[in-house]
């Protein structure tokens, strides 16, 4: 049977994830309350922040980086793209 959760990025009830996404707390928290589909939408964004700003995941300065936007992306503000990001058409 699908898990079924509350999305709180789509607002409303979406297919849930298997497994916590990412370790600790944080991961627990989207299990909880974020939809594959929104995971599938903070992936794009992520890989965005990773490619225009230049970052290595295996610098812990930047993985903080890619944490708190993700915090931002699903329980905050949300996540701002950089400025100099343009999509393409």
């Amino acid at each position: 049977m699908t898990r079924m959760v509350n999305c709180i990025k789509l607002k409303k009830e979406a297919e849930g994830l298997e497994r916590a996404p990412y370790p600790g707390d944080l991961g627990q928290r989207i299990l909880d309350s974020v939809s594959k589909e929104a995971w599938q939408g903070w992936l794009g964004h992520q890989t965005i922040l990773i490619n225009e700003n230049r970052l290595s995941p295996i610098n812990p300065e930047h993985r903080a980086f890619l944490e708190k936007a993700m915090e931002n992306y699903f329980f905050g503000d949300g996540a701002e793209l950089p400025p100099e990001f343009t999509p393409k058409q």
